[in-house]
């Protein structure tokens, strides 16, 4: 629920876009021409008063420093602001939506936009954005805290699923109830590989069909990868590869993987239970507590600007 309007290739356009959203005298704009060979113009959207003065200087800062670089993507533009290329958590929090830019200028944030980028940039980016979207506000307040508790549910769901199911089967049985390891016994019965090569293999393919539905036509891509799963998850359950327990669980890691807000973010999560599935696969239920400790104690390191990833809110210094 909320406007339908979305950002456009043209940043002047973009720019009346997030100002008709947000029509305050207090909203600045500071524009800059990058590039040597290729000219790109980038826009730094904030509201004086609301935002961090020394965030938005060292911004500006960092793109007079490197107007010489062309910017035609994400990772350019990361480097020109001094960003590490190897981060697995982006740096920027993205959005089509004005509306949502306009929610984001109003906590404090800087709006980044690049021209022939149909989006806006956030910085900085933070954790509890990956299930906050500002819409959830139109429903009754019970509703929007159900809701975002479910998308927290759904990463977590998603980062220790395949993980639990490798530690529970191959290293620590012993932690199920008798019936429950004989159920789980019974439909692993004739599967030829480990626990572990079992879950690699079903979790390659899975990234392989959410891949191909991206690049697929909308008008087949959902019908042809639905299908797809569906004969791919029989035969292989059939062919006695892997267990029923295994496609459920991976269907469930999946759908919970949806419900994050931002395809960034939920790629990072895609990522990061993988560290959790090899641990493990090694130390069993303790190797998987070893990993969310590892992945928390990853983004409690995580700053932009000096503002950690793990901040509830973004605004200016108390003076």
């Amino acid at each position: 629920q909320g406007p339908s309007n979305s950002f456009t290739e043209d940043i002047d356009t973009n720019i009346g876009l997030l100002r008709k959203q947000l029509t305050s005298n207090k909203l600045l704009v500071h524009s800059f021409t990058t590039g040597k060979n290729q000219k790109t113009k980038i826009s730094l959207l904030f509201i004086n008063g609301v935002v961090d003065k020394e965030l938005v200087e060292n911004i500006n800062s960092l793109i007079e420093k490197n107007k010489s670089m062309d910017i035609s993507n994400l990772q350019s533009l990361s480097k020109m602001l001094g960003f590490s290329s190897w981060d697995t958590i982006s740096k920027f929090n993205t959005t089509e939506l004005p509306f949502h830019a306009s929610q984001f200028l109003k906590t404090g944030r800087v709006v980044i936009l690049v021209d022939q980028l149909p989006f806006a940039l956030i910085l900085p980016n933070l954790l509890w954005d990956m299930f906050i979207v500002e819409s959830d506000r139109n429903f009754p307040f019970p509703i929007m805290i159900t809701i975002r508790c479910l998308r927290v549910i759904g990463a977590l769901i998603a980062l220790i699923s395949p993980g639990m199911y490798v530690a529970l089967v191959a290293v620590n049985p012993e932690a199920l109830q008798i019936e429950l390891a004989l159920s789980v016994a019974q439909s692993r019965e004739g599967v030829p590989y480990p626990a572990l090569v079992e879950v690699i293999i079903m979790l390659v393919v899975l990234e392989l069909i959410l891949e191909a539905s991206i690049r697929l036509p909308k008008s087949v891509g959902p019908t042809i990868t639905m299908v797809g799963g569906i004969i791919l998850g029989q035969a292989v359950v059939e062919a006695k590869l892997v267990s029923n327990l295994l496609i459920i669980i991976l269907a469930a890691t999946t759908i919970a993987n949806s419900t994050l807000v931002g395809a960034q973010s939920s790629l990072s999560i895609r990522l990061f239970k993988y560290i959790n599935v090899i641990l493990s696969s090694l130390f069993g239920v303790l190797g998987l507590v070893v990993g969310l400790v590892f992945i928390s104690s990853y983004l409690a390191s995580l700053t932009t600007f000096g503002k950690s990833y793990l901040y509830l809110n973004i605004g200016r210094k108390e003076q």
